[in-house]
């Protein structure tokens, strides 16, 4: 019995039975991520701006406001669902979320055909009902899951979790071409709202949270309980803050680049078969950075790690300035601004459960998950205000090269990782249930 333990705790020290307990969790979590709101609505509406320009004369800042008001509700929002997550486990949360974003995201299919003032209201409150049901879909919750399986191998694990907005990147855009351009804009939400379903069914039955006895060491107590500090706690440590305004920072750079990419690529001559081939390669970009990041988080300090991969896609911006745009640059462009988008959203989820512990990870992450969802939703708006008033994106281009090489600069000054958090009592998150459960 002894030497079977000690076999046995030795084989989880390693890591190496992390993955073999964790497979289909994580898998279940990739499809999660991907059909979730996360990467489905900034994949698509850029997309959108041509038909609707077409069929309302809407502006292009009036077309991308709706990214902008799902966005501040679901960054909002994402403290509380966090919260839920941490109270009742990620596995309701999820599930119930998936399910609703699935179908509020069809029903901006039935927006009228009637070219009216109140038919951008009722658009728009569409893109409102989506926001409030969505964000449990996103990583606020499936990584808080993915961090109570996995400590030796946590940087990897969330790097394969979070592909899953890589895989969206490379797929989404080609399906929302294909269909809007074969039956409209309409059928296209319709048919993308399936996708969240798709993955919920998946995710009934392979996911669930850890067991208690299942749980990383390094996470709890001796008692069983987990370790981490209060939000109340985090929110007077400097390294908090410090995150925020790199989070702020790289997302307000990113998000206008991400979502006006098409149109910036159409004004340099690129058809839209080729801008579709283009985010896709982003996409690709955002695999690469999702699994490389993570692979060397584990191994080295964030520092290192997160400041010369944050500095790529001001390389992307400098070459997205100009007039005309290669095949090769535009490719070039899309990948860089991917890897860098791959690199952040692993480390947020990454730098929640090293800096603060994972007591309370919902609550935190959804704290952090803010800036993110917030000025990655205002950004596309404030693309579009440049473009609509100058007829070029060059200005706005220019800022950002500064902001995304401040945004890492920030994360230097963090400092080592905790040794060790205080115990804090169990906040009782449903435990498995053998009624609601998989086997």
């Amino acid at each position: 019995m002894n030497t079977d333990g000690a076999e046995t705790e030795t084989h989880e020290e390693s890591g190496s039975g992390e993955f073999s307990k964790g497979w289909a969790i994580l898998l279940a979590g990739v499809l999660g991520v991907m059909c979730g709101a996360s990467p489905i609505p900034f994949n698509v509406i850029g997309f959108t701006a041509e038909p609707l320009q077409a069929e309302f004369g809407w502006s292009q800042t009036q077309i991308l406001l709706p990214i902008t008001i799902f966005g501040v509700l679901a960054s909002l929002l994402a403290p509380v669902f966090g919260w839920m997550a941490d109270r009742f486990g990620v596995r309701p949360v999820a599930l119930w979320s998936l399910a609703a974003f699935g179908a509020a995201f069809a029903a901006i299919s039935l927006t009228p055909t009637a070219n009216e003032p109140q038919t951008l209201y009722i658009y728009y409150g569409f893109w409102v009902v989506v926001g409030f049901v969505g964000i449990g879909s996103t990583p606020v919750t499936w990584s808080r899951a993915i961090n109570l399986w996995f400590y030796k191998n946590r940087g990897l694990a969330l790097g394969i979790l979070l592909m899953g907005t890589s895989l969206a990147a490379m797929i989404v855009p080609r399906v929302a071409v294909e269909i809007i351009g074969a039956y409209g804009w309409r059928t296209m939400f319709a048919v993308v709202g399936t996708f969240p379903i798709a993955a919920l069914i998946v995710a009934f039955f392979l996911f669930r949270e850890p067991r208690p006895d299942e749980r990383p060491k390094a996470i709890k107590s001796d008692t069983g309980n987990l370790t981490g500090v209060t939000l109340g706690s985090a929110l007077t440590n400097y390294r908090f803050w410090l995150i925020w305004v790199s989070i702020a920072l790289i997302a307000g750079a990113f998000g206008g680049a991400f979502i006006n990419m098409p149109t910036m690529l159409r004004l340099r001559g690129v058809d839209v078969e080729t801008a579709a081939t283009v985010m896709g390669i982003l996409g690709i970009g955002i695999f690469a950075g999702r699994l490389i990041t993570g692979a060397l988080l584990d191994r080295f300090w964030q520092g290192f790690v997160a400041f010369p991969l944050l500095c790529l896609p001001a390389i992307s911006a400098w070459l997205l300035l100009g007039d005309t745009m290669p095949f090769g640059f535009a490719a070039l462009a899309g990948f860089l601004l991917g890897f860098a988008a791959g690199a952040e959203s692993d480390l947020i989820a990454y730098l929640t459960g090293r800096y603060f512990g994972m007591a309370n990870y919902g609550k935190i992450y959804g704290m952090l998950y803010m800036p993110f969802g917030l000025f990655s939703a205002a950004s596309p708006v404030v693309y579009a205000q440049v473009f609509d008033r100058t007829g070029s994106y060059d200005s706005i281009l220019q800022i950002s090269i500064f902001m995304f090489i401040g945004g890492g600069a920030l994360l230097l000054l963090l400092g080592r990782y905790p040794q060790s958090f205080p115990e804090v009592e169990a906040s009782s998150p449903a435990q498995p249930n053998s009624d609601m459960e998989p086997a």
